[in-house]
């Protein structure tokens, strides 16, 4: 019984870890105002009738902090990518010189850094439900032991461990949304 109940936090354990590293992905490709490559993550190129994801059609960079240049591997790719990037509705231009692409990544307004302030807080609250969704799972599988005959004090002991557990990526994630609010409404 004590086997099945480790089982349970380990496995409690990796859901929240799954939850937090959905989160930082997400938070990643919000813009704070400065150029980085994974504003452009989930671009997706018609490349020969197949949809690629554009980090594997060119190379993406970034010369300096306002600027993200990318080079396609074929030069023909170059309308399809600018396609793309406007498709994707992330408001930023691009602009060809028929070589590669550069997109200028203008300052954000105040209203702006709010609105972005107010998405990654909707983040959050994913995670967060995510991880407490995690605990009640993890809680009903305590109590279903209980019912087989998991002694109480162990079961809630081990529901303390999960709540102990729960409040550690709860103070994680008010981490991360903290770096991540400074760094967005940093001008």
């Amino acid at each position: 019984m004590e086997e099945e109940v480790s089982i349970v936090f380990e496995d409690a354990t990796e859901k929240m870890n799954k939850a937090i590293d959905h989160l930082d992905k997400e938070m990643s490709k919000v813009r704070a105002g400065k150029a980085s490559p994974k504003i452009l993550e989930g671009i997706m190129v018609d490349y020969y009738g197949t949809m690629t994801p554009l980090a594997q059609v060119a190379n993406v960079n970034t010369p300096d902090p306002r600027t993200i240049a990318i080079q396609p591997w074929e030069k023909k790719l170059i309308p399809v990518i600018e396609k793309a990037i406007m498709a994707a509705n992330l408001g930023l231009n691009p602009d060809n010189n028929g070589e590669l692409i550069r997109i200028n990544v203008p300052p954000l307004t105040e209203e702006r850094r709010k609105e972005l302030v107010k998405f990654v807080k909707k983040l959050v609250e994913d995670a967060r439900i995510g991880v407490r969704n995690v605990r009640r799972d993890a809680i009903e599988d305590i109590k279903k032991m209980q019912k087989d005959g998991l002694p109480e004090d162990v079961a809630k002991d081990a529901e303390a461990e999960v709540q102990k557990i729960t409040d550690s990526f709860m103070k994680k994630i008010d981490e991360m949304f903290e770096k991540k609010e400074k760094d967005i409404m940093t001008v």
